[in-house]
């Protein structure tokens, strides 16, 4: 199993340097890749080619790139650009993004994803591969029909014969075409105990796709939030804002994804509960209201003998690249904590 860090949303409390530095140290210390996202700040595109420059055995993956904010086309030339610039370590993570953000942010609807979705990676293979682009499919045609549109391919190439495709997916569906079309698959709010939920959709995607592909040609790549500390209620707090956003606030009362995956988890009446005081405005409650138990499930928190023991859990639930993002709020804190991760999971 590889270690990952993620920086998040770029900006937020830690300044460039600090971010540069905290990336420079996680590859020193063996870290094997870096990932960045975005939402409606910062771009993950622009601070990918920023760390390009500064780094050289690091990969760079985006986590992710919203589908709803750039074409299909868009994205590859992008992918091209920072595969070439980094000399062959970029990691295309992408995923459909929310409906808040879609339709409110970037003027798209946000319906038939799972369409929307396998067309994209269609494209973005065609066009990777050099091929002319000519795709007819349920939510996307290259070019457009009956007007002055040509047929074109990427007129770079790039230095990976093939630049790796992830897809942010937790539900059912969307995993299995995780499955079917992507090399790998970033989750949120990932339970190595609930595995096999995960790989059993997989799989049905794998039988879909044929052509020899097995399961593991689909890398997991979950994000998980993590703090090392002897005082395990004060690291299960840091956790409780992040969790209490998704579970409770990441969505609409009726779409709202984290939560319908942490009831599968058989947190039902919790879910709800988190749901119901963050749309009140109840935000401090509704962290109150998260399970200690969902916390141990969902990250890595707490003194260093149980946080091995969790980051062994994830590698035996064939995890492939586990993606840490520290709760920590200092530049030193940051390197500190990815240190005593990178130790731990040795």
């Amino acid at each position: 199993m590889k270690l990952g860090t993620h920086l998040g949303y770029w900006g937020l409390g830690l300044t460039s340097e600090d971010q540069l530095s905290i990336v420079q140290e996680a590859e020193k210390l063996g870290y094997d890749s870096v990932w960045t996202a975005e939402a409606y700040g910062s771009d993950a595109a622009t601070i990918l080619g920023w760390l390009a420059a500064q780094t050289t055995t690091i990969r760079l993956g985006s986590a992710i790139f919203q589908m709803p904010g750039r074409s299909a086309a868009m994205t590859a030339m992008t992918a091209a650009t920072l595969d070439q610039l980094s000399d062959g370590r970029m990691i295309l993570g992408i995923g459909s993004s929310g409906p808040q953000v879609s339709e409110g942010w970037h003027g798209v609807r946000f319906a038939k994803q799972l369409a929307r979705t396998r067309d994209y990676v269609a494209v973005l293979r065609m066009a990777l591969a050099r091929d002319r682009v000519e795709y007819e499919g349920e939510t996307l045609e290259l070019p457009l029909p009956d007007g002055p549109g040509k047929a074109l391919k990427l007129t770079i190439g790039t230095v990976q014969d093939e630049i790796p495709i992830f897809i942010a997916a937790i539900g059912p569906k969307n995993t299995q075409l995780a499955g079917e079309i992507a090399d790998g698959v970033i989750p949120t709010l990932f339970s190595p105990e609930h595995v096999a939920i995960m790989r059993a959709e997989l799989e049905k995607g794998v039988e879909r796709a044929g052509g020899g592909k097995t399961l593991a040609d689909v890398e997991i790549a979950p994000t998980v939030q993590a703090y090392v500390s002897d005082d395990l209620e004060a690291a299960r707090n840091l956790m409780r804002p992040f969790i209490g956003l998704y579970v409770g606030g990441m969505g609409s009362r009726e779409k709202n994804f984290y939560n319908q995956l942490v009831q599968r988890y058989g947190f039902e009446d919790a879910a709800r509960e988190i749901q119901d005081l963050y749309l009140d405005g109840k935000k401090d409650e509704a962290m109150a209201a998260i399970p200690d138990e969902l916390i141990d499930m969902v990250s890595l928190c707490g003194p260093a003998d149980l946080v091995r023991d969790r980051i062994a859990a994830y590698r035996d639930a064939g995890v492939g690249t586990l993606g840490v993002s520290p709760i920590a709020f200092t530049r030193d804190e940051r390197i500190e904590q990815l240190r005593l991760l990178a130790e731990l999971a040795a």
